[in-house]
């Protein structure tokens, strides 16, 4: 199965982002809007993603998330891969936060 794909600097600032990354990389920094459900948990939580938008899947370069974007492209929601994760997401200087206190950065 093929996966749609985007770069980090264009995902639309009104998006669906779901990080799949694990909690220690979501802790060190993440987008501000982003929704986190680490990619162990996923199945169990799909409910939480939504059916009836595009789904942007991020993890930290972009294997975790282009398989958890397939797994929901296969149960006919719409998820597009985002390129590169938030390596690339930092690296187009995009808005991040950490939830240390400290600045924000990719684990």
């Amino acid at each position: 199965m093929t996966v749609p794909e985007v770069e980090a600097r264009d995902v639309p600032a009104d998006a669906f982002l779901l990080d799949v990354r694990e909690r220690e990389e979501w802790v060190a920094g993440h987008a501000p809007e982003a929704v986190h459900i680490p990619m162990t948990e996923i199945q169990g939580r799909v409910d939480e993603v939504p059916a009836d938008r595009k789904v942007y899947v991020v993890c930290r370069v972009g294997g975790r998330s282009y398989q958890v974007a397939a797994w929901l492209n296969h149960l006919g929601r719409e998820a597009v891969n985002v390129g590169g994760g938030m390596q690339s997401w930092e690296g187009a200087s995009r808005p991040m936060v950490s939830e240390t206190g400290r600045p924000p950065f990719v684990a």
